[in-house]
């Protein structure tokens, strides 16, 4: 009988990983983030076991809530929107843990009380001094937030204790801005308490590409410009800006989702294998792929930039983006983008890569598609082969969850005739346990201090880098085509692909 090794055993990725001791204090926690997303998370990680029997959750904002309030508020928000089923015993020890602390952003005696609080939650749940603070408030209020937790100590750590931040995106809107914020949140907390929350990369099917290149040997070696014809990555969706117009004007497509869940899918998509799963292994070859990306001599043509006009969507005739409450009809934010960059190295020089997001379009679909080139010599009739196109592989990181291979296969027949099939992988249908919440994911590694899936600095200065003389050149030319809403977004962008001898994918 052999004996398990102890530290395999610790090891071994395969055995849930449970926070220490430790909380987490939201600020902004009235938002629909707060609401939707992470209180649901923080109970479906107690509810998994994932969360110490002692933690706990603060809530700090304007609203004059006691604690019993607060957590009425977690308690519904749980119920609406929790992946798990609701259990009492998990919401009762979760709820010892809860505290609500009232107060602005810039309130010396609100943070007094906060820290007054996070001694009390140390002695009563024992969380050790651990905290996570989440900002989860618009960018304007991060160096507030931040320069009120240095003065009044809560940043400080000790050898047994940490204090980490957590940050939402945007990071900045632009290079400059991002590297002031950059400037003021690590003047307070070291780089590596620092944790830039790109949501994309906390979800599973984002993860899978790493899986999927490089834990087989089926991949890997048609995965360069030998083999692959170009690369599109989209991220559609068919809501509006509903409520968002005070965020969302002046801010656009292209900030709000190229500069970062694009770029980072790119990135993914195009690195070379790491040394290691660990963070400063993964961060080092994404940087090097985000560094050695080009763009396009000609921005006019290689560019596009678009605002849904009025439609119909879903059976429904919905408004204009310059129609929408909130919105200056002058207004020229972006709420479709599209570009094309290459990356300038050994691997994929010469092979395009084709980035869009839209709002209002034909529907909500996030996909990475490797469409590979023809085959060099075919000995076939071109009759026997018009309905067959290109090789694609197809990550879909949502909403269907999984990886579609299309290649070519006879059709039944007497006749020599060859028609694109599809062979798919499902998560849904192929795992029985579902699939964690991306915030599931990225609030368990805050606490346990696994940076692997936070952007660090120099990815987003460099995603800036690529994403700035776009911004500059749309700024000085014209205004936004105008594509009707339920569509695939303006003419232009298909016309960019056209010259190509390309065309969009049609998800």
């Amino acid at each position: 009988m052999s004996s398990s090794n102890p530290l395999r055993d610790a090891q071994d990725r395969r055995l849930p990983r449970i926070a220490g001791p430790s909380g987490l204090v939201i600020f902004g926690v009235t938002g629909d983030l707060s609401r939707k997303k992470l209180m649901p998370a923080v109970y479906d990680l107690a509810n998994r076991g994932l969360l110490p029997p002692g933690f706990s959750l603060i809530g700090f904002a304007r609203r004059q809530w006691a604690d019993e309030d607060f957590a009425q508020v977690v308690h519904d928000a749980v119920k609406e929107h929790a992946r798990t089923p609701f259990r009492e015993e998990v919401w009762q020890q979760l709820v010892n843990g809860c505290r609500f602390v009232q107060g602005d952003f810039d309130d010396d005696a609100a943070f007094e009380t906060l820290k007054e609080t996070i001694h009390e939650l140390d002695k009563a749940q024992g969380t050790g001094g651990n905290f996570a603070f989440y900002l989860s408030v618009p960018p304007k209020f991060f160096p507030t937030v931040v320069q009120q937790l240095k003065k009044h100590g809560l940043a400080e750590q000790t050898e047994n204790s940490w204090r980490r931040a957590v940050i939402e995106k945007p990071f900045g809107h632009d290079l400059k801005s991002a590297q002031e914020l950059n400037r003021i949140v690590h003047d307070v907390f070291p780089t590596e308490a620092v944790f830039r929350i790109d949501h994309y990369l906390g979800k599973e099917t984002v993860q899978n590409i790493l899986a999927l290149r490089f834990a087989n040997t089926l991949f890997e070696p048609i995965w360069n410009r030998s083999y692959v014809d170009h690369v599109q990555i989209t991220m559609a969706e068919d809501i509006g800006i509903g409520g968002r117009a005070g965020y969302y004007d002046g801010i656009g497509a292209a900030r709000d989702v190229i500069q970062n869940h694009l770029l980072q899918l790119l990135a993914l998509t195009a690195m070379e294998e790491p040394a290691s799963f660990d963070a400063d292994a993964l961060v080092a070859e994404k940087t090097k792929v985000l560094g050695a990306v080009r763009l396009p001599k000609d921005l006019g043509k290689e560019t596009v930039r678009g605002q849904y006009a009025a439609g119909w969507q879903g059976g429904e005739k919905v408004l204009g983006y310059l129609e929408e409450e909130g919105i200056d009809p002058r207004s020229k934010t972006d709420t479709y983008a599209a570009i094309k960059l290459e990356i300038d190295n050994r691997r994929w020089a010469g092979v395009p890569f084709y980035l869009r997001t839209g709002k209002r379009l034909g529907r909500r679909v996030t996909e990475i598609a490797v469409v590979f080139q023809r085959a060099p010599h075919s000995p076939f009739d071109d009759t026997a082969t018009e309905e067959l196109g290109q090789n694609a592989l197809v990550i879909r990181v949502q909403p269907d969850e999984g990886v579609t291979l299309r290649f070519g296969s006879k059709v039944p027949g007497t006749q020599m005739e060859v028609r694109d099939v599809s062979m798919d992988f499902a998560y849904g249908e192929s795992f029985t346990e579902s699939s964690p919440e991306a915030y599931e994911r990225l609030i368990l590694d805050v606490l346990l201090g696994d940076a692997n899936l936070f952007p660090r600095l120099k990815e987003v200065e460099l995603s800036w880098q690529i994403l700035d003389p776009i911004e500059e050149y749309w700024d000085k030319h014209g205004k936004p085509a105008q594509y009707p809403a339920g569509t695939w977004g303006p003419v232009e962008a298909d016309e960019m692909l056209a010259r190509d001898g390309r065309s969009w994918r049609r998800p």
